[in-house]
């Protein structure tokens, strides 16, 4: 009989990993720094083992890097396995025109497992869909960076033990920054309190807000005790205990009050996106000894994902609270465990008992013909890339679908809703029966089997003009 082959799974959100995963991925870093770690610099990887001399990683980069890049080929070295890269896409096929559906299916059959950072929100997603082998999203657009908040977290974890009722202020480009998203989303997961400290202009996207008020249980509270109900960005995200959050932070329910008056455990900074926004200069917050000076950042840890520009002054270097370096030093060992627990390289570890994640409930999928209907209204989506257009379908998330009025479409590669100034134009023709309805009790009614009667128009100008009627009139023409 022949052996079943396990399933290929593939890392592009950090909500694709479920708590207990993430705990695993921790554990096996941790014992490559224990078994490989340099004798001087305890958490640096300084030796290599053979585990994946076998293998091959490719590194499919459509944008510049460096931490990413080189710790995932260091990552795969120490392993004991080969890496083969297109890190310019000035010298790839790409500079000829061709899709990322067909170089990643052609990649597949070269290397055993592949890390693509692309400028494009959704392009992993999109990756993924093509690929035979493990894709792991090095960054995708302002879209999320799952490596990166596993570093984040394992850093975290090694100097605080849990991230339960820690306060964790984040500061720079929240909209613009892929890390942040990824970040916060397992800050909240893990019961942690994000302080948000925006730079103007930049605060977190309304739909990653939205997400962790909605789904991941985030309460806002406002940092001034008078204001409680306040929904200014001011304010904190405070996660009560759930039941989805398993044991690697389990504490008991947070108190609001006293986390208002908690010291700062963490000062988490990022750089201006100027690559993601139109204007190149702007008004941003700079981290230095004098904002860390507040006696409630007195014992709080520095990161920053790096590369820094201006917002980090480099005399915190050798701040005892300083451990950026340390964090990017930890993409190694990491990145390691997660390599190679994807590849099925250890025997009585995996990533494949736990199919599912966290935050991915059981949303109905709505797939439109390619061409057809509403597309994502992102504009540096995937699926609005030329180049794409014949391999990426109009593709959401029903989310909310009991109810008809928080029912609401979300794009499955970018994860950014329809807004809903847009929704409320919204009509859903059904093609059985050539009649639309306005709004989204349509696809609210309808079973997941059943969504793909259905084609999402933005307007009913657009329906009527595809060749729908509206649902009167088609019940008019019927009994006729």
């Amino acid at each position: 009989m022949t052996k079943a082959q396990p399933l290929t799974r593939h890392i592009i959100s950090i909500n694709d990993l479920s708590n207990q995963e993430i705990e695993t991925i921790f554990e096996v870093a941790q014992g490559f720094l224990k078994e490989l770690a340099d004798d001087t610099i305890p958490y640096r990887i300084g030796r290599s083992t053979t585990l994946a001399s076998k293998c091959i990683l490719a590194t499919l980069f459509y944008e510049p890097s460096t931490r990413t890049r080189l710790s995932f080929e260091s990552a795969m070295l120490r392993l004991g396995g080969a890496n083969i890269t297109s890190a310019d896409p000035a010298v790839s096929s790409a500079a000829k025109g061709e899709s990322l559906a067909d170089t990643i299916r052609v990649i597949s059959n070269y290397a055993d497992i592949v890390v693509i950072r692309h400028p494009r929100d959704g392009a992993a997603r999109l990756a993924a869909e093509y690929s035979q082998i493990p894709v792991i999203n090095g960054g995708d657009g302002s879209h999320e960076h799952p490596t990166q908040t596993l570093c984040d977290l394992f850093t975290l974890r090694s100097k605080n033990k849990s991230l339960r009722n820690m306060k964790v202020a984040i500061s720079g480009d929240l909209k613009g920054s892929r890390t942040i998203h990824s970040f916060v989303y397992a800050l909240a997961r893990f019961g942690a309190t994000i302080d948000p400290l925006p730079a103007p202009g930049m605060e977190l996207p309304a739909h990653v807000d939205r997400r962790l008020r909605e789904e991941f249980h985030s309460r806002i509270v406002s940092k001034a005790p008078s204001q409680p109900d306040s929904d200014s960005i001011d304010a904190l995200y405070v996660t009560a205990d759930q039941p989805h959050q398993l044991s690697l932070y389990a504490e008991p329910e947070v108190d609001y009050g006293v986390i208002l008056q908690k010291k700062t455990d963490a000062v988490y900074v990022t750089r201006f996106q100027k690559e993601r926004w139109a204007e190149k200069e702007r008004p941003y917050p700079r981290i230095d000894a004098k904002f860390l000076g507040e006696p409630k950042y007195s014992d709080a840890s520095v990161m920053h994902p790096l590369p820094r520009v201006n917002e980090l002054d480099v005399s915190l270097d050798t701040d005892r609270r300083a451990i950026y370096f340390q964090q990017a030093a930890y993409g190694v060992p990491v990145r390691m465990a997660l390599i190679s627990l994807l590849l099925h390289l250890h025997r009585n570890k995996s990533l494949h008992k736990f199919i599912g994640g966290f935050a991915k409930p059981e949303y109905g999928v709505y797939v439109q013909p390619i061409g057809t209907g509403l597309q994502c209204g992102n504009p540096n989506c995937i699926v609005c890339d030329p180049a794409e257009r014949q391999y990426a379908a109009n593709k959401f998330y029903v989310v909310e679908p009991k109810s008809e009025q928080r029912c609401k479409l979300r794009c499955a590669y970018c994860e950014t809703d329809v807004d809903d100034n847009a929704a409320a134009q919204l009509v859903v023709a059904d093609t059985a029966r050539r009649v639309f309805t306005p709004g989204m009790a349509a696809l609210a009614r309808s079973a997941a089997d059943k969504l793909k009667n259905l084609i999402v128009y933005r307007n009913e100008a657009e329906a009527a003009a595809a060749g729908f009627a509206p649902r009167e009139s088609g019940k008019k023409a019927s009994a006729g």
